[in-house]
């Protein structure tokens, strides 16, 4: 069964009857003094508002009631970003950069008790028995970040007045969350992965000489992906996907990830996800790497699946060493425990020297400024970062923009289009912000890439801007293992310079269509 990745769907359809506000009005939505929170009709109201505006909605500026009104309508989770007074580091514009470790720098220790005790001594007011145990909520040793629960609007005020605090925003607020409409996995990127049947052999997919299935859309007409591989298959590169993690039943992602012509190379399988907390303390289940939602199977299959005698489709970049990060449930990040995982995926690659490209299919509606920390700090490092510009209902994906964190100056954001390659692909969405575009949609009959399935070899099939931003994470690694010594603004030169629109960048599709043998500089096979 062909699976589309509709995962802003539901949230976007709240957006069809708002109205444009003035700034005024979207800094302060409710002048009432009644000490009551905005409902969550408000509050969404409020952040479509500023969506239609300005295509974006930041936390820094909505008022201090706003964003208590977003922690009483969610978890209570507020992520504070604190530094020394006069160290701006990580908000928009400045130069400084994060620190290397925030635990080891003195200065940032001290501004971080400061600001705990700050904190405790507000939410004292309301619960005097309140440790500082149970105050914090996720810890973060590397970031300049406190995750702590709050229920009091005057901790927000004093917070977000302070010199010591970068920014203090809701971490588990979303428009369209759990608890206001009938939101299943499927509205979320999730599914069963199942293999798509009636697959035809010549036009949905060309068995290569060992066996496996090359995807249609991996022709040279397209993307010249099969004769790049005569000059680079991604060998000694490694590719971090930071998603819902990997199959434990899919034995390319396994036991068998070396096999045919694909040799010599590792995968890791890891989890950033952390439990959710009570009072500070862990509950349910540990968390584990495995992919209960079929999306990061699918996204890990398309970059780097291998090129086998099983008869599985394989990966652009399929002798690349990668790593899977189970790092939310879902792709739509809504929960504070995607967005720490999240956060915490992009610091251990930013930490690792043997990881070079990232790819996240995964994003949201509102800002999240402790996750641009995150991905600063991996940018900082030379990592190269692709996220998808946004995945939803057709009818939806053609008026909002490139989401968040595909939006941000250190990702690349990419996006599909149909094979007429004029066409975006019907639930992508397209913007300023996009830099790549993939063939992903058949305009004949809908057909997606092909990809790895949660288990056996049958292929199955996925769509949306997420499987466009796995692709051009593989073809990266295949360009990048060409040129190993170069560096990441080198190869995304590179990949510019091989684009249909190298010279003319489109304000819909940026560079558009990477040809990954003129990057390799092979002949290509038509």
């Amino acid at each position: 069964m062909q699976k589309t990745t509709l995962w802003l769907a539901a949230a976007l359809a709240v957006a069809s009857s708002c109205q444009r506000a003035s700034d005024d009005e979207l800094a302060k939505p409710d002048p009432a003094l009644s000490g009551e929170a905005l409902s969550t009709g408000q509050l969404d109201e409020q952040i479509w508002a500023r969506v239609r505006q300005t295509g974006s909605y930041e936390w820094q500026g909505a008022s201090d009631h706003v964003v208590w009104s977003a922690l009483e309508r969610s978890d209570n989770v507020l992520s504070i970003g604190y530094a020394p007074a006069g160290n701006r580091c990580g908000t928009p514009g400045a130069t400084d950069q994060l620190p290397a470790r925030a635990a080891d720098d003195e200065a940032f220790r001290r501004v971080r008790q400061q600001v705990l005790e700050m904190v405790l001594a507000e939410e004292r007011k309301g619960n005097p028995a309140l440790t500082m145990e149970q105050l914090v909520v996720f810890q973060d040793e590397i970031l300049p970040v406190l995750s702590v629960r709050v229920q009091q609007l005057s901790t927000v005020q004093r917070l977000r007045s302070s010199p010591l605090v970068r920014y203090a925003e809701p971490m588990g607020y979303e428009p369209y969350h759990p608890g206001t409409a009938n939101r299943t996995l499927s509205s979320s990127g999730c599914g069963s992965n199942s293999a798509t049947p009636n697959l035809i052999a010549g036009s949905d997919f060309t068995v290569l000489s060992n066996g496996s299935k090359s995807s249609w859309n991996q022709a040279d007409v397209y993307h010249g992906i099969r004769s790049a591989w005569t000059q680079s298959t991604g060998r000694g590169m490694k590719l971090m996907i930071i998603d819902s993690g990997s199959s434990s039943a899919q034995e390319n992602l396994g036991s068998a990830f070396n096999q045919g012509l694909s040799s010599g190379r590792t995968i890791e399988r890891l989890v950033t996800m952390p439990r959710n907390t009570i009072f500070g303390i862990p509950y349910g289940d540990v968390e584990t790497p495995n992919d209960g939602c079929g999306h990061g199977t699918s996204m890990a299959g398309v970059a780097a699946a291998p090129r086998g005698t099983d008869g599985a489709s394989v990966g652009v970049a399929y002798n690349a060493n990668l790593v899977t990060v189970r790092a939310a449930a879902d792709v739509f990040l809504d929960e504070s425990r995607e967005v720490k995982g999240v956060s915490d995926a992009f610091t251990l690659a930013g930490n690792r020297s043997d990881i070079r490209i990232i790819s996240m299919s995964m994003g949201r509606v509102t800002s999240s400024s402790q996750m641009t920390d995150a991905i600063r700090y991996a940018h900082q490092r030379g990592k190269l970062i692709f996220c998808a510009a946004g995945t939803s209902f057709d009818w939806t994906a053609g008026w909002v923009g490139v989401i968040y964190p595909a939006s941000l100056p250190e990702a690349i954001a990419v996006t599909g289009v149909k094979d007429n390659l004029t066409s975006r692909c019907d639930e992508c969405h397209v913007g300023s912000d996009v830099e790549f575009t993939v063939v992903m949609q058949k305009s004949s009959n809908n057909l997606r890439p092909l990809s790895l399935a949660m288990s056996g070899d049958a292929p199955s099939t996925v769509g949306g801007s997420s499987v466009a931003t796995a692709t051009m994470g593989g073809m990266a690694a295949v360009v990048w293992a060409l040129y190993p010594t170069e560096t990441r603004d080198q190869i995304r030169q590179r990949l510019i310079s091989a684009s249909s629109n190298a010279t003319n960048r489109s304000p819909s599709f940026g560079y558009g269509r990477v040809n990954l043998a003129r990057a390799v500089g092979a002949n290509v096979v038509q």
